[in-house]
């Protein structure tokens, strides 16, 4: 009997969280802030999320009412109606005071981008218990608070100065790409190539430093006695006002019984141009964006541009806007108590006018097949996909020929 009633009381089938331990970010730090720091310091990485997120952003979205049997189309037949005017429709185009639609959504793809990661506020009417507002959250800030047979029982936000405000289920709605190694987290495409982000922004740092601060020629001077502190001072003064930044590079130096040790590595040796441009690829793989995209254009044309630009709204755009539409219609539509409404999304990808052009040329065959065959011509054109021919009398060798009056003076 004590087994059925704890069974009843668990929401998930196995424990996934500690009883005594909460992960708190007072003491797990999470890496979301160095993800998002990236972000300004690497400059392909920001090209691909500025993308990524700009086009997922401008895509339309419109709310559907859909039919009563729940059927979405049914033999080319549309089984739900466009809803032009909901609070729902209102509230996502104007999430709040200070955002558009387009810069709540961008701002949405970039923190999931950036960390796997996406959590919206919501704000509430205290009468009707309506959303009023969508904010979003910064991932770094927020953390999930698990709980042992429920999974999670609420978050918690913690402020800038510190402050730690618990937020319950249902004014937050947290967005994610999956972790495999912590169901409570996201995982995203910058945890994955961090080290090369690294390694990009040290040669970017290196390359400045040599013009800024590297006192040129490069090596070791070494003097056969002990110097002494006046003597070292002077001496280290002179020689960074003579060596030292961009206008001084490349002086011959001229020491006083000092003996110089070149120990200068060259630019060729670090080879930092290969190095840079092996990372920039490693970080395109991780995201799965083609070079077209990003504006790289060496081995780019027309059949190629047109087949990477399909791709990216197939294969990046599309999995992006639906992982917001499974949001916005299992989390945010049920708050109003419509369970027959669903937001949707435009078509992402581009038109493809060659493939248009052979499926018109395919039914037109097809039709004229039929037609040929003896088949009624709106029983052929329901056939191919068609809305009602009109089709004109053809004509019969031997039939009289009807001609119109012409006026007078014509």
């Amino acid at each position: 009997m004590k087994s059925t009633l704890r069974l009843l009381r668990n929401q998930s089938p196995v424990p996934m969280a500690a009883r005594s331990a909460l992960r708190m970010p007072l003491f797990h730090r999470n890496d979301a802030t160095t993800q998002m720091q990236a972000y300004s310091a690497v400059g392909t990485l920001y090209s691909i999320v500025h993308r990524l997120s700009e086009s997922t952003s401008q895509v339309d979205w419109r709310l559907f009412r859909k039919s009563a049997d729940g059927r979405v189309r049914y033999e080319g037949e549309e089984t739900r109606t466009q809803v032009t005017r909901h609070a729902a429709l209102d509230l996502w185009h104007q999430p709040n005071p200070w955002q558009t639609g387009q810069a709540f959504r961008e701002a949405t793809q970039q923190h999931l981008d950036l960390t796997g990661e996406s959590w919206w506020v919501i704000v509430r009417s205290p009468l009707a218990d309506l959303p009023l507002e969508l904010w979003n959250i910064r991932p770094d800030r927020m953390a999930p608070v698990p709980h042992p047979t429920q999974f999670i029982s609420g978050y918690v936000y913690t402020g800038p100065e510190g402050e730690q405000v618990p937020l319950a289920l249902g004014e937050v709605i947290f967005i994610k790409t999956p972790n495999p190694l912590d169901p409570y987290r996201g995982l995203g495409p910058v945890q994955a190539v961090l080290t090369d982000l690294d390694a990009m922004r040290y040669t970017a740092q290196w390359n400045r430093n040599f013009f800024l601060n590297s006192a040129e020629p490069g090596g070791i001077i070494e003097f056969p006695e002990r110097l002494t502190d006046d003597e070292f001072n002077e001496f280290s003064e002179r020689w960074r006002e003579q060596h030292q930044g961009v206008s001084a590079a490349h002086r011959v130096a001229i020491l006083e019984k000092g003996t110089w040790k070149d120990r200068q590595i060259t630019m060729k040796d670090m080879e930092f141009s290969e190095l840079r441009k092996v990372s920039r690829e490693v970080i395109r793989e991780a995201f799965g964006i083609h070079s077209h995209m990003l504006g790289l254009s060496e081995d780019v044309n027309k059949a190629n541009a047109e087949a990477g630009a399909a791709s990216f709204g197939k294969w990046l755009i599309r999995p992006r806007l639906d992982r917001i539409k499974g949001a916005l219609n299992t989390r945010l539509l049920p708050m109003y108590g419509a369970g027959n409404l669903e937001f949707d999304h435009d078509d992402p990808e581009p038109p493809d006018r060659e493939s248009d052009d052979r499926e018109r040329t395919s039914k037109s065959t097809a039709f004229a097949t039929l037609v040929g065959a003896g088949v009624d011509p709106d029983d052929a054109s329901a056939l191919v996909g068609w809305p009602a021919v009109r089709m004109s009398p053809v004509p019969v060798p031997g039939d009289p020929v009807e001609t119109m009056p012409v006026p007078a003076g014509a």
